[in-house]
């Protein structure tokens, strides 16, 4: 078992130059790549060596909703980092229209960029607007402006213009939170766009909670048309976490089948008596797989398939649970009445489909 701090050691001295983490939400895969990109400042000034997509990455963009003029004027604002000093790099807006156009999105964007005092410092907002004659600014949805915000970054690092001390590695954190399955098939690709335009020159590490991304990238680096130029030069890993303690296990299967390793943390948990609040997350994750297997349309319908006593309240109970936490991290035990429906519906799926792991 290990610190955060240990495990970026362990990534930073990896020879490979593209590193894929799988691991659970709540596992500390944000505050991972902080750690990492800590312990990979340059010593003499404490500069960045290189550049990071994370939760914090989303913070550098706040909406200004011009409230006391009715939204005239809403914006996008980007917040002063030093990513500023590239902005400049995508004011001919191509690469960022067109790694943007593989979401097909429903509006267009003005790139606003400080006075020509402060021209340097790059892009102070973005405005959005519908492509019709009127060109009226409008707030688009979250899970578009996540969208925006990824494609923002991938641009950035697609122009492969960084220089200095900040060209060493990209660090993609959990860049599909939000989205729907096709929006993060999209976002495999754009990775892997990325891989293919700046391999070998510069180390990619992604780390990822969803299943889906995970395999897409594993299957293509591993055994894809063009794994003979990738597979000898990646590493891939599952971080996995108990209480406090985190352990970096490689992984090398052929196949990586989610409900298994669901159905294996789930059962090492209740078989320890080490049961957290957290694990109805997992729980939840695991019903939702079945019943996308089976044809079954709702949670509930299942449990009462697998004959749960009460399974409205039952899912009450895993819905308050798990939807409203699944980015907190949960270390809380379960208390009793927790641990009997947990402990209930896990081993009626048991029982029911006769699972082997």
């Amino acid at each position: 078992m290990s610190t955060l701090k240990e495990i970026a050691q362990e990534l930073k001295v990896a020879k490979e130059k593209i590193i894929l983490v799988y691991a659970f939400n709540a596992t500390g895969k944000t505050r991972l790549s902080v750690e990492y990109k800590n312990i990979t400042k340059n010593p003499d000034d404490g500069s960045h060596t290189g550049v990071y997509y994370n939760a914090f990455s989303e913070d550098l963009f706040v909406w200004d909703n011009d409230e006391e003029h009715d939204n005239a004027n809403i914006k996008l604002d980007v917040v002063l980092s030093s990513l500023n000093q590239f902005h400049s790099l995508l004011l001919d807006t191509e690469i960022l229209e067109e790694t943007l156009a593989l979401y097909h999105p429903r509006y267009k964007f003005n790139l606003n960029l400080y006075e020509d005092a402060d021209r340097e410092k790059g892009i102070h907002s973005v405005t959005f607007y519908l492509d019709d004659e009127n060109n009226n600014p409008i707030k688009i949805s979250r899970g578009e402006e996540r969208i925006f915000i990824w494609c923002f970054f991938v641009a950035l690092f697609e122009t492969d213009s960084w220089t200095g001390g900040q060209d060493a590695h990209f660090f993609i954190d959990d860049p599909v939170s939000s989205m729907d399955d096709h929006n993060i098939f999209l976002t495999a690709e754009s990775i892997t766009k990325l891989i293919d335009d700046t391999f070998p020159k510069k180390q990619i590490i992604v780390t990822t909670h969803h299943i889906g991304l995970f395999s897409i990238l594993f299957d293509r680096l591993s055994k894809g048309e063009k794994s003979d130029k990738y597979k000898k030069n990646s590493k891939f890993f599952m971080l996995k976490k108990q209480k406090n303690e985190l352990e970096l296990k490689p992984f090398n299967k052929e196949v990586f089948l989610f409900h298994l390793h669901l159905l294996q943390v789930l059962s090492e948990a209740k078989n320890s008596g080490e049961l957290y609040t957290f694990h109805f997350v997992l729980l939840r994750q695991l019903l939702e797989n079945i019943t996308s297997f089976i044809g079954t349309s709702q949670i509930t319908l299942l449990l009462q398939e697998i004959k749960v006593e009460k399974p409205e309240d039952t899912i009450l109970m895993i819905n308050s649970l798990s939807h409203t936490r699944v980015f907190t991290p949960q270390i809380s035990e379960m208390n009793e009445e927790q641990v009997k429906v947990f402990s209930e519906v896990f081993d009626k799926l048991l029982i029911k489909y006769n699972f082997k792991f």
